[in-house]
Formats: C-alpha cells, sequence, structure tokens
C-alpha cells in the first residue's frame, strides 16, 4: 500500500476553508458599495495566497482556493448561467445543530429562458490558484442538479423547455464549456459538489421532493444522465470527483439516512472517478453502501467532521477506515473532512488553528494507514 501520485490523494481537504476576517470583512464593504471590485480582488488574491501557502506546508499533495473567491459554495457560480434568477422556493428545509433545529427555505432557483453561458464562470479563480500552486490545483463547482432539485418542474420555463430533456442537455451544456476552459487553462483534478443525491438519502426530504411533484425513486437516474453528460467531454488525463454533501452552513447540517436508497446508481451509474463521503456521524449510516463500490474508483471517507472544533483521535479514526475496508478495499480508500470549513462567508463554529490541526491529523492518518 502506497501514498497516491494521482488523485484524489490518500489525505484530500474537500474544498472551502475558512476565510480570514480580513477577507471577510473586505467583501461586507463590497456589499455596502465601500470598496470596488478592484480592492476586493486584490485581498482575494492575498488570501488565496496565503491559504495555499498553508496547505503546501502541512505537506498537501493538492490545493484549494479555499472557494475564497465567492460568498457562497453555489450561488455565486449559479447565478451566473444565462436565464438563472435566484427567487424563493417551496422546498422547506430542516436545519440541524448541536444545539436544537431550525426550518429554513434557502433560495431557489428559476429557469426564465434558454440556458447558456455567457463568459467563462470560475476560470479565473483557477487562473489565480494555479499561478501560486506548486502542488495539484484542484477546482470545484456546484453541481448543475442545483438547479433543478429546489423547485423542480415548476422553476422552469414551460416556454423556453417543453420537454425536460433539452433543459437537462443545455444545462450540461454550459458545465462543458466550463470544463472545456478549465482543461485548457491546465486544471487535471475537478470536483462537483453535488447535495441532492445525499438528500434523496433523507426520509423527509424524499417526502418534500414529492410535494413539489417529482420522484425521489428516479432523480437519482436522471441526475446520473446530467452529471454523465456534464463531464463526457473531459480529457482522459483530468480526474473527476463528487463530492456528496449533506449541508454545511455555520455547522449546521440538513440530510440524515443511509447513502442504501441511491448507492447503486451512485457508484455504478455515474462516470466520477472518486466520491467524497459525509460519514463523520451516525447519520450517514454504516459502510455497508461501499458494497456496489467498482473496482478502479476510489471513495475518500469524511471521518473528520468540520461542524466542531473537538479533534477525532487516531485510533478512532484508524478503526473506522478497517470497517470501511470490510466493504470496498482498502487500496481504494481515501481520508478527508466530512465536508468544506466554510461553504458560506462565515464559515463553521471552530479556529482557523482548529482546521489546520485537522487537516494536519488527516494527513498524519494517511501517511500511517497507507504508508
Amino acid at each position: 500500500m502506497s501514498q497516491r501520485t494521482n488523485p484524489p490523494f490518500r489525505a484530500d481537504p474537500v474544498g472551502s476553508l475558512l476565510r480570514p476576517p480580513e477577507l471577510i470583512e473586505a467583501r461586507q464593504k463590497f456589499a455596502r458599495k465601500e470598496i470596488d471590485a478592484d480592492a476586493l480582488h486584490r485581498i482575494e488574491q492575498d488570501a488565496v495566497r496565503a491559504v495555499v501557502k498553508m496547505q503546501e506546508d502541512i505537506g498537501l499533495q493538492l490545493a484549494t482556493d479555499g472557494e475564497y473567491q465567492r460568498s457562497s459554495w453555489h450561488r455565486d457560480f449559479l447565478q451566473q448561467i444565462g436565464n438563472v434568477r435566484m427567487v424563493e422556493n417551496k422546498l422547506k428545509l430542516r436545519f440541524h445543530t448541536h444545539e436544537g433545529d431550525t426550518e429554513m427555505t434557502p433560495p431557489g432557483f428559476r429557469v426564465e429562458g434558454k440556458l447558456h453561458r455567457p463568459h467563462p464562470i470560475f476560470l479565473e479563480h483557477f487562473n489565480l490558484l494555479k499561478s501560486v500552486c506548486h502542488v495539484v490545483p484542484k477546482s470545484t463547482r456546484p453541481s448543475p442538479s442545483n438547479i433543478h432539485f429546489r423547485g423542480g418542474r415548476e422553476m422552469i420555463s414551460r416556454e423556453a423547455y417543453p420537454e425536460m430533456e433539452e433543459f437537462y442537455a443545455d444545462l450540461a451544456k454550459v458545465y462543458r464549456e466550463e470544463i472545456a476552459d478549465l482543461a485548457a487553462a491546465g486544471c487535471r483534478y475537478f470536483q462537483l459538489d453535488e447535495v441532492n443525491f445525499a438528500y434523496l438519502c433523507d426520509p423527509d426530504l424524499r417526502d418534500q421532493v414529492r410535494s413539489i411533484g417529482e420522484n425521489p425513486d428516479t432523480l437519482p437516474q436522471t441526475y446520473a444522465k446530467l452529471l454523465n453528460a456534464t463531464i463526457a467531454d473531459r480529457p482522459k488525463d483530468m480526474v473527476a470527483a463528487m463530492h456528496l454533501c449533506r449541508g454545511n452552513s455555520r455547522s449546521a447540517w440538513i440530510a440524515e439516512g443511509s447513502y442504501d436508497p441511491v448507492a447503486e446508481v451512485l457508484f455504478n451509474a455515474v462516470n466520477v472517478d472518486g466520491y467524497f463521503l459525509e460519514y463523520d456521524s451516525p447519520r450517514a449510516g454504516d459502510f455497508s453502501p461501499l458494497r456496489f463500490v467498482p473496482k478502479g474508483k476510489t471513495v475518500v471517507l469524511g471521518l473528520v467532521t468540520t461542524k466542531t472544533p473537538e479533534l477525532e483521535k487516531k485510533d478512532d479514526l484508524k478503526r473506522r477506515i478497517d470497517e470501511a475496508a470490510k466493504y470496498c478495499p482498502l487500496d481504494q480508500l481515501a481520508l478527508s473532512p466530512q465536508c468544506g470549513f466554510a461553504s458560506v462567508l462565515e464559515g463553521n463554529n471552530l479556529t482557523v488553528a482548529d482546521e489546520i490541526a485537522k487537516l494536519k491529523l488527516i494527513i498524519e492518518v494517511a501517511r500511517e494507514v497507507w504508508g
């Protein structure tokens, strides 16, 4: 057993990292029109350089930009797709925290005309990351399924899309164009952040999906086709990974339940190379769904939580990796945080020192387990 030379790596963070106070303040000032876009960009550049150096200094084989050049893991990207508008939606989501639950209605996305990509969306983000990176730069995007899931058919213009097949085809085309530009810029490690497969594991959310006229039993197959069309044209040497998120906002989460309802489709019908799975608590169920993982694919176990500052014990992590290896060979496994540390600007309830300690722990355990 050995460390990997290609991603996903044995120790592989998901994506977002806690923003420094000066970046949070700059974004708030920009929103209040107290500074201009150039001033914000300079502060972002400095913050990206610093967070990439941190990742390199602690020994990671990859680096992300921490998602420092956006305020939200998904909204900044999806709103730049032509004819997509952020609106209220009817899908109510219950956010769970260690202190209690809160019901919220996050914004949805209305498709008001034919989807298109008016310009490269996050290409500049990758170019900055690559320019300051001495390890493998990893680029993340929200999954295209987010455009559909929160409102279903009702949120998609029937005039523009009388048939849903046309909608999915145009949506995939937008992503293929973005990925083609990334590939031309030198990106070889790309990740889609896919929350909706994980949401379809939760009985309450499955009921919510039925309430907006969608079928939770068939959506996994629909989304698998969409995801495959999205990454179909990537270069053969570009690794495509997929992170399954159960909700991650200021240490709160949304979905609970085993991966069983989606596992067979997820692992065998989606043509990605690796899966980042949340497994930091019992809310994700046991490791038995990993029995469906075929040879040649990597499962990155999200065993280290980003929700709380308490540092996991090495022996506990190794024991859980051994449990997972009963269902999926150890050589196909890797280790990560359960999610990003800051899917939104404010981040989760822990410090940068806590974040670095957790990343170092992941690196140390990976070296001890895989060599």
